[in-house]
């Protein structure tokens, strides 16, 4: 009997999380190792199947930058990067949407349909939906590579409105209709911001925001992330991450929160409670 008890106290526990996010809007960057891991698969599904049942309305938008660099490996084609960002020309641009706008998408929605959902998949240039400008970092031209102009969330919109669970490619494509390679990240910051989400989730292979000691920090003003990433607490990969998190935040998300994909069950876990160490939340 007490487990019984235990089991209806936790759904006691979830219920005013559960009611503040009714028919709110969830955008999950999906990636890292929960992409690889069949157990993280099955978990990471199963959790946006239950938000979806329990009213809220999520998103997906997946990465897939070692399954690129996989293929490209095997078909004996060298990358180039600049600043940690693939340089991608016309036919590295081939294998880029063979593998996000098609294998790793199909392999989402259906992750999403084997867990009782109903996923569908888009990519940018579905309905217009994410244009972008060509992207340089230091003057360098990184071939088709864009960032993020603006966003026409209609399709995406339509699709949560029919009950669908959205699964989004970061690929865009510029005002002549050709098709660019898009960081994960800033994809599923613009399309949060676009489709005025409640919170964006960006899924990681580490713990959190981490301070000069190694500690996790669980949660971080966007002037204390500035202030971190100055004197060079926040370096490397998180630099970009913080700074997708922030601008989702000035275009009007409520709350963005960088969530180590690598444990179980890791979006409910950071939904549903209030506990430290789960990851690092970032507020205006």
């Amino acid at each position: 009997m007490k487990q019984l008890v235990d089991k209806a106290n936790v759904l006691m526990e979830a219920l005013p999380y559960m009611q503040r996010l009714m028919r709110k809007t969830i955008v999950i960057k999906y990636g890292g190792h929960a992409m690889t891991d069949a157990a993280l698969q099955a978990s990471f599904a199963a959790d946006v199947v239950l938000l979806k049942h329990i009213g809220v309305r999520p998103v997906i938008v997946h990465g897939g930058g070692p399954q690129i660099a996989a293929l490209l490996k095997e078909l004996g084609r060298e990358s180039s990067f600049v600043d940690g960002r693939r340089v991608t020309d016309d036919a590295t641009m081939e294998v880029v949407e063979m593998v996000l706008g098609g294998r790793i998408n199909r392999e989402i929605v259906e992750l999403v349909n084997q867990a009782g959902g109903q996923g569908v998949g888009f990519t940018g240039s579905d309905g217009r939906l994410l244009r972008v400008k060509r992207k340089t970092i230091g003057g360098q031209d990184l071939g088709r590579v864009g960032e993020p102009s603006r966003v026409d969330p209609y399709v995406v919109m339509a699709a949560m409105d029919a009950g669908l669970i959205p699964v989004i490619a970061p690929i865009g494509v510029d005002d002549r209709g050709l098709s660019h390679n898009v960081n994960a990240d800033e994809a599923a910051g613009a399309i949060a911001a676009a489709l005025g989400a409640e919170k964006l989730i960006l899924l990681t292979d580490v713990d959190g925001v981490l301070d000069a000691e190694g500690r996790l920090i669980s949660e971080l003003s966007v002037e204390a992330c500035h202030r971190l990433i100055a004197d060079g607490t926040i370096k490397g990969g998180m630099i970009p991450k913080m700074e997708c998190c922030m601008q989702a935040l000035s275009g009007g998300v409520a709350r963005t929160h960088v969530v180590d994909g690598r444990v179980q069950h890791a979006v409910l876990l950071e939904i549903f409670s209030d506990d430290a160490g789960v990851g690092t939340l970032l507020v205006p």
